[in-house]
């Protein structure tokens, strides 16, 4: 298998930064049926991905045209700051709830009926230590 020369490294690298997470699997994986034996181990370190990343874009390529998620890309931290936003919001509604069944269960305990401190003490576990 040959190297690519450093430029070409740099380029290559340059593009897969700039293409989406399907693109840049079909991308390594094209690259790497080129190279041939070893190709796979060799992509993957020049781009910073897994092998089983390049397997994958393999698999995709193989099912081209049929495309189920055609059209579709899904963009570097897409959701997280909506979810983050809920999240917070739900935070405090939980705790409110939790509290409310803290407070609910503490004033059952309170009035369900005697504890074992009343019953030492008013002698009904007398018969049960003798």
């Amino acid at each position: 298998m040959d190297r690519y020369s450093f430029d070409v490294e740099a380029h290559m690298q340059s593009l897969y930064r700039s293409l989406s997470e399907k693109d840049r699997r079909r991308y390594a994986a094209v690259e790497a049926e080129k190279l041939g034996h070893g190709g796979i181990e060799y992509i993957a370190k020049l781009f910073g991905c897994h092998r089983d990343t390049i397997r994958q874009g393999r698999a995709d390529i193989e099912s081209l045209p049929n495309d189920p998620a055609e059209g579709r890309v899904r963009k570097k931290g897409a959701g997280g700051e909506t979810l983050a936003a809920l999240s917070r919001g739900s935070s405090k509604r939980l705790k409110k709830k939790l509290k409310r069944k803290r407070r609910a269960r503490l004033s059952k305990t309170e009035s369900s009926g005697p504890t074992w401190e009343s019953q030492k003490g008013s002698g009904l576990l007398k018969g049960a230590s003798g």
